[in-house]
C-alpha cells in the first residue's frame, strides 16, 4: 500500500514576456516572469534559481547580464536598479535609476564596468558599476528608447541608441554629446548589430527594411527590403560556411526573424534572401489557427545567437522558446515558457517517458520528462479539452472546442508525433474522449450536445496522410453537458458522467443503457472503472467521491474530505486506493477499505484539473490552473527505511546520553541532548548540575563551553522553559550566563537570537511582576508580625494596671455598702460581711500576684504564653468563684431564718445588696478573660469558665424562684 508521495520534479511558468538572455557558456537561460527572474538550466529544462522571490516587488521591465557572467542588473517599475551576484542568488546593492519612467533597455560595455540604461522618459544614463555613480546623462531622443549598444571598440567610447522617434543617435562619451543622427527608418527600430571589425552597423525595424550604416562617415551604405516587420537581425561570421543555408565564406550574411515566424538568411552584397526556413513551428502554429500574417500572435519577438551552444534561439509571442540548429535551422530543443491552465495530462510512450498535456490552448504539448523538452502538436483550431492514450502508449486521442477529435501517433525512432486521423460530427464542444483498452479498436467521445459517439479506428496508421474517422453509433446520453467518459478494462462497458448529477453505464458494443447511478447532489466531473473490481468511482462538485456496484448500480462507499469540488479521481495500487484532486488544489490519497484519507498533498495553488498515474502506480503527474506540472514519486519505502534508521540512531544516542549522565560528563550530555532536540532533557541535566554544592558556578562554566550553535539551541530551549514558573529560574540563569559570557556581536549573528529574545520578553516580565508582588507580600507579613509582638507586650502591662485599680475600687464599694445598714437585719449582718469582704480581698490579691508572676515568665520567654495564662487564670477564677458561692449561701440562709415575715420588696432589696459585690467581682474576672482571649489565647479553660458561670447563674435563678413561691404562699 502506498503511504506517501513526494515531489520529484515540477515544471512551472518561467517566462511571461520580455527579453531572454543566455549566460556566457550557454548553459543557463535568464527569463523574466512577472516580478521574478527565472534562471533555467538549458540541459535539464528545470529552474536552477529564482531572482527576486519577494511578492511585494514590482514587475521587472528590463535586465542585463555582464559579458564576464559576473554581474546581473535588474530594473523594475519602481524605478530602482538592483545589482545581483546571480550565481549565489545574492543582492549586492540597490540604487535609484534617476529616470522619470521605467527602464526599457540596458547594455553593458565589453569591459563589464559600464552599463547604459534607456528609459521611457527619452533619456539615457550611463553608470560606473565599480565606482557606483552615474557618469553620463544623455538627452536628445523624443520617444521611448528601444535599444542601446556600446561600440565593441572600447577606445572609441561611443554609444548607439534607438528610440520610437525612428532615429538612431551616436553619442561621444568623451564629450557627452550626440555626434550623429542616423535617419532612414520609418517605424520603430527593433534591433542593432555590429560587424566583427566594428566599422559597420546593421539596424532593423518594423518598417520591413534592414539598413547598413558606415560608422566612420555615419552614412547609409545599403537599405535591404525584407518584406516583413523584423524584430531581430543576427550577423553570421564571414569566415564560416553553412552549406544547408547556402552561406559561403568570404561574404557577409545576416538572419532576420519577424512577423511571419520564419528565419531567413540574406546576402548583404546581393541584398537577396538565400535561404528561407521551412516547417517552422511558429509558422505551423499560425497556419493551424488560420490567422493572417499581420496577426501579432505569430510574431517572433526576439532572436538570439549563442556561439557557445551553436544555436539560434527564437522567442515567440505565445511564450515559446525554440532553439534551432545553426547548420540547418532544425529544432534542437523547445521550451514552453507559460502553459496557462492545465486541463488534462496523460503518460505517453511505451516506456512512459513523455507526457501529453492539454492546456488552455489549441496546441497539445508533449514533454520529455527527463529534459522537459517540449514538442508542440498543431491541428486543432480551438482549445483542447480532453486527452486519452492507448495503454501501449503509441496512440493519443484529443478532443477540442472545435467540435472534433484527432488521433495522433508517435514515431518510435524519432519520438515525433503526427496527426493520422480526424473525426468530426459533434455539434458542440467535445469535452470528453476515451480509447479502448484491450486493442486500439474504437474511440468514444462525449460532447456538450449531450450525445456520445462511438468511432472506429482504422487498422493502418500512416503518418504522412490524415484520414477521416467515422462514427458508428450516436446516442443521446444525458440532459446536460457530458464531463467525463471512460471504458472498462475489458472493453465491454462505457461510463459517462454529466452535469445532470448522474452517471450512466452503457454497453460498449450497442450503446444500450445498462444502469443509472444517482446520488450526487451536484454535477459529476469524473468517472473511472476499477482495474480489478466490478465497481465504478465518480467524483462530483458536491465534494464527495462515490463507489458504485456494477451489479445493482447502488452506492457502496462514499468518501468525504474535500471542501470543494472533486475534479479528478483515479485508482491506484491495483484498485485498493484512490487519488483525487480538488478545485482547491489539494490532492488526497484514500484507502478504499476503511474510507480513510491517509495523505494530503498541498503544492498547487489553483484548481487541479489534471491527474494521471503510470502503469506501476508509483509515479503520478498533476496539473492545475496555476500553470504548474508536478511529478510525484512514491516515497513509502524510503520513508520507512529512514524512520527505521532514525529510530536506531535515536536509541544509540539515548544510550550514549544515559552513559554520559552516569559518568557526570554534563557538557557532552548537553550537546547530545541538543542534537536529539530534547529541551526538557537539557533542563533536567541543568537542574542536576544546580543541585550540587557548587552548582551555579559549574553550570555557568558548562554553558560558556558550548559552541555558538549549541548556545543558540539552549537559548531557544529556554524560551519553552520560561513559560513555566517551575522552570523559569533555570531559564533566567542560562539567559544571564549567555548574555554576560558572550559578546553582543556574536549573539547578534545567531540565526534564532531575535526570535528567542522576542519569546523571552513577555514571560520574563510576567515573572518579574510576580516576584515583585511576592516581595511586597513578604515585607507586609514581616511588618504585621512585628506590630503584633509590640501590641501584645503593651496590652499585658495595661491589663495588669487596670486589674489592680478595678479590684481596689470594687472592694471599697463593697465594704462601704456593707457598713451602711438600713434596717435592723442589715445591722446584724455587719460582722458577717466584714468576714466576707476580708476573704474576697485576700482572694483577689492572691490572684493579682499570680497574674504578675505569669507576666514575668512571659517576658522571660521560658514557657509558652498560652499555657501559663490559661492554666493560672482557670485556677484563680475557680478559687474566687467557690469563695463567693459559699459566702452567698451562708448569708441567704441567715436572712431566711431572721426575716420570714418581710414582704417581697424587702426580700428583693436584701438580695440585690447581698449579691451585688459578688456579681461585680465575677464580671471583672470575665472582662479580664475576654481581653486575653482577643489577644489569641483562647483555650479549653475559657470554656470551663463559661460553664461555671452558667451554673452559678442557674443556682441564683433557682434561689429566686423558690423565694417567690414561698412569698406567694404566705
Amino acid at each position: 500500500m502506498v503511504q506517501s508521495f513526494a515531489v520529484d520534479s515540477r515544471y512551472n511558468a518561467f517566462y511571461t514576456g520580455g527579453k531572454v538572455q543566455f549566460s556566457k557558456d550557454g548553459s543557463f537561460m535568464l527569463c523574466s516572469s512577472g516580478n521574478q527572474l527565472q534562471i533555467l538550466d538549458v540541459q535539464t529544462g528545470r529552474i536552477h534559481s529564482t531572482i527576486g522571490q519577494n511578492e511585494e516587488e514590482e514587475e521587472i521591465t528590463s535586465f542585463i547580464l555582464s559579458p564576464d557572467d559576473q554581474t546581473l542588473i535588474v530594473a523594475g517599475r519602481n524605478l530602482q536598479l538592483r545589482q545581483w551576484e546571480w550565481k549565489e542568488n545574492k543582492i549586492e546593492r540597490t540604487w535609484k535609476a534617476v529616470h522619470n519612467a521605467p527602464v526599457t533597455c540596458m547594455a553593458f560595455d565589453s569591459t563589464s564596468t559600464l552599463v547604459a540604461t534607456g528609459s521611457a522618459d527619452s533619456t539615457i544614463k550611463i553608470w560606473d558599476i565599480i565606482k557606483q555613480y552615474c557618469t553620463h546623462n544623455l538627452r536628445g531622443h523624443t520617444g521611448v528608447v528601444t535599444g542601446v549598444a556600446f561600440h565593441p571598440d572600447i577606445e572609441r567610447m561611443q554609444l548607439i541608441s534607438a528610440a520610437e522617434d525612428y532615429k538612431i543617435r551616436v553619442w561621444d562619451l568623451m564629450k557627452s554629446s550626440c555626434i550623429a543622427v542616423l535617419d532612414k527608418h520609418f517605424s520603430v527600430i527593433t534591433g542593432l548589430q555590429f560587424t566583427e571589425d566594428g566599422d559597420t552597423l546593421y539596424s532593423c525595424g518594423r518598417d520591413s527594411v534592414v539598413v547598413v550604416w558606415d560608422l566612420h562617415s555615419f552614412l547609409c551604405l545599403k537599405t535591404i527590403p525584407v518584406f516583413e516587420p523584423v524584430e531581430s537581425v543576427l550577423l553570421l561570421s564571414p569566415n564560416m560556411d553553412y552549406p544547408k543555408l547556402s552561406v559561403v565564406a568570404g561574404e557577409q550574411h545576416f538572419i532576420t526573424a519577424g512577423s511571419k515566424g520564419i528565419l531567413k538568411v540574406w546576402n548583404t552584397s546581393k541584398a537577396a534572401c538565400v535561404y528561407t526556413q521551412e516547417d517552422s513551428p511558429v509558422a505551423l502554429a499560425a497556419r493551424s489557427r488560420e490567422v493572417e500574417e499581420s496577426d501579432q500572435r505569430s510574431n517572433i519577438t526576439q532572436a538570439i545567437h549563442c556561439p557557445s551552444n551553436g544555436a539560434i534561439t527564437v522567442v515567440t509571442f505565445d511564450h515559446y522558446i525554440i532553439m534551432f540548429d545553426l547548420e540547418g535551422f532544425e529544432v534542437k530543443k523547445q521550451f514552453a515558457g507559460y502553459n496557462d491552465d492545465i486541463l488534462d495530462i496523460h503518460f505517453l510512450g511505451e516506456q512512459e517517458s513523455h507526457i501529453a498535456v492539454a492546456t488552455n490552448s489549441e496546441l497539445i504539448k508533449v514533454f520529455e520528462l527527463s529534459t522537459w523538452n517540449c514538442q508542440i502538436l498543431h491541428g486543432h483550431t480551438d482549445i483542447v479539452l480532453s486527452l486519452d492514450v492507448y495503454q501501449k502508449g503509441n496512440l493519443l486521442v484529443s478532443s477540442s472546442k472545435d467540435n472534433s477529435i484527432r488521433l495522433w501517433q508517435i514515431d518510435g525512432d524519432t519520438q515525433k508525433m503526427s496527426c493520422v486521423a480526424v473525426g468530426q460530427g459533434h455539434t458542440h464542444a467535445v469535452g470528453a474522449v476515451a480509447f479502448s483498452r484491450l486493442a486500439p479498436s474504437f474511440i468514444v467521445s462525449g460532447s456538450q450536445d449531450c450525445t456520445i459517439k462511438l468511432w472506429s479506428v482504422p487498422d493502418n496508421h500512416c503518418g504522412n496522410s490524415v484520414t477521416n474517422l467515422h462514427a458508428n453509433m450516436t446516442e443521446k446520453a444525458h440532459e446536460k453537458d457530458i464531463n467525463s467518459i471512460t471504458v472498462s478494462p475489458n472493453d465491454k462497458l462505457l461510463a459517462t458522467g454529466s452535469q445532470d448529477r448522474t452517471a450512466k453505464v452503457w454497453n460498449a458494443s450497442s450503446l444500450s443503457l445498462l444502469g443509472v447511478c444517482r446520488g450526487h447532489r451536484r454535477g459529476i466531473w469524473c468517472v473511472q472503472f476499477s482495474p480489478v473490481d466490478q465497481c465504478l468511482a465518480t467524483s462530483s462538485s458536491d465534494g464527495t467521491i462515490k463507489i458504485w456496484s456494477l451489479s445493482d448500480f447502488t452506492c457502496v462507499k462514499t468518501f468525504e474530505g474535500h471542501d470543494t469540488s472533486v475534479l479528478k479521481v483515479i485508482f491506484l495500487t491495483r484498485g485498493m486506493q484512490l487519488m483525487s484532486s480538488g478545485s482547491d488544489g489539494l490532492l488526497k490519497l484514500w484507502n478504499i477499505k476503511n474510507n480513510e484519507c491517509i495523505k494530503t498533498l498541498d503544492e498547487h495553488t489553483e484548481k487541479a484539473w489534471a491527474l494521471t498515474a503510470n502503469k506501476k502506480g508509483d509515479i503520478i503527474v498533476s496539473g492545475a490552473a496555476d500553470s504548474s506540472i508536478i511529478v510525484w514519486k512514491d516515497t513509502t519505502e524510503t520513508e520507512i527505511e529512514e524512520a527505521k534508521a532514525k529510530e536506531e540512531d535515536t536509541i544509540i544516542k539515548e544510550q550514549e546520553l544515559s552513559n554520559l549522565l552516569q559518568q557526570k560528563k554534563y557538557l557532552k550530555a548537553i550537546g547530545l541532548a541538543i542534537t536529539l532536540e530534547q529541551p526538557f532533557r537539557v533542563l533536567n541535566i541543568m537542574k542536576e548540575i544546580l543541585s550540587q554544592p557548587t552548582g551555579q558556578q559549574d553550570l555557568a562554566d558548562t554553558v560558556l563551553k558550548l559552541r555558538m550553535d549549541q548556545a543558540d539551541a539552549v537559548l531557544r530551549f529556554s524560551v519553552q522553559w520560561n513559560t513555566n514558573s517551575k522552570h523559569c529560574h533555570v531559564a533566567q540563569f542560562v539567559l544571564s550566563v549567555v548574555l554576560k559570557g558572550y559578546p553582543p556581536e556574536e549573539l547578534m549573528k545567531l540565526p534564532n537570537f531575535k526570535a528567542t529574545v522576542e519569546g523571552l520578553l513577555p514571560y520574563t516580565e510576567r515573572h518579574f511582576q510576580r516576584m515583585k508582588r511576592l516581595q511586597q507580600q513578604a515585607t507586609f507579613t514581616d511588618y504585621t508580625w512585628q506590630c503584633m509582638k509590640l501590641g501584645q507586650s503593651d496590652s499585658r502591662v495595661k491589663d495588669n494596671e487596670a486589674s489592680h485599680s478595678a479590684t481596689n475600687m470594687e472592694t471599697e464599694n463593697f465594704v462601704g455598702k456593707t457598713q451602711d445598714p438600713k434596717d435592723g437585719a442589715s445591722q446584724e449582718m455587719v460582722d458577717e460581711t466584714d468576714d466576707l469582704g476580708e476573704r474576697i480581698r485576700k482572694a483577689v490579691q492572691q490572684r493579682l500576684k499570680e497574674l504578675d508572676q505569669i507576666s514575668e515568665k512571659q517576658s522571660g520567654g521560658k514557657t509558652s504564653e498560652s499555657e501559663h495564662i490559661e492554666v493560672d487564670k482557670g485556677n484563680g477564677e475557680n478559687d474566687g468563684e467557690n469563695v463567693i458561692t459559699n459566702e452567698k449561701t451562708n448569708l441567704k440562709a441567715k436572712k431566711k431564718n431572721k426575716n420570714k415575715k418581710s414582704d417581697l420588696t424587702d426580700l428583693q432589696r436584701d438580695q440585690e445588696e447581698e449579691t451585688s459585690p459578688a456579681e461585680k467581682v465575677t464580671t471583672r474576672l470575665e472582662h479580664a478573660k475576654k481581653k486575653k482571649t482577643k489577644k489569641g489565647f483562647k483555650t479549653p479553660d475559657s470554656m470551663n469558665k463559661r460553664k461555671v458561670h452558667s451554673k452559678e447563674n442557674g443556682i441564683t435563678e433557682t434561689n429566686r424562684s423558690s423565694k417567690r413561691r414561698k412569698s406567694s404562699a404566705k
